[in-house]
């Protein structure tokens, strides 16, 4: 869906939109595993400038690897998002003090409107954590052989820690605090 300018010049616009699997690029890490449903306005801030506010909810089911064991991992995001955009061509010669709302995201569009496609593959990146990992209990993939402890343990034996690092070790103890 597109929302332009000439629209938002207006009236508010007020969207509900189903976009199924396969629609959005999520960089070819992640892929949507469920229909990806939006509520929400869009609305132009300021006539002269060009910003829009895109404002709703946003709830969809994604799948990634994770980073400890390399299988499959899925998360359901359900996320409020407030979100401002400027034209990108202004952006240099913009502050982003100018935008005096706390808790809103500036994000910037070419061209005479913005897809909301974009809005929402933003909204999903952000809502995903810093490292995913399929299970809090999640036990990995062992360093030494490589296979998941997770279907099988290996019995390998984790290498020695390296010595070097034991002085410090000695010194972080002999300065912290007495409890």
């Amino acid at each position: 869906m597109f929302i332009s300018l000439r629209e938002l010049e207006l009236r508010t616009v007020r969207f509900s939109v189903d976009i199924p699997p396969g629609e959005i690029d999520y960089d070819g890490k992640i892929t949507q595993s469920s229909v990806l449903h939006s509520e929400g306005t869009a609305q132009l801030l300021n006539h002269s400038l060009g910003e829009i506010r895109v404002q709703g909810d946003l709830n969809v089911g994604v799948e990634t690897i994770c980073d400890r064991c390399l299988e499959a991992a899925r998360f359901p995001i359900e996320n409020h998002f407030d979100l401002v955009y400027m034209p990108a061509a202004d952006a240099r010669s913009r502050i982003v003090d100018e935008i005096d709302q706390g808790g809103i995201d500036v994000g910037y569009y070419d061209g005479n409107g913005l897809a909301l496609d974009d809005v929402f593959r933003e909204v999903v990146l952000l809502a995903l954590p810093m490292q995913v990992i399929c299970d809090e209990t999640c036990k990995g993939i062992c360093p030494v052989c490589g296979e998941n402890r997770n279907q099988r343990d290996c019995g390998c034996q984790a290498e020695a820690p390296d010595d070097r690092w034991s002085k410090l070790e000695a010194l972080r103890a002999e300065i912290a605090p007495h409890n």
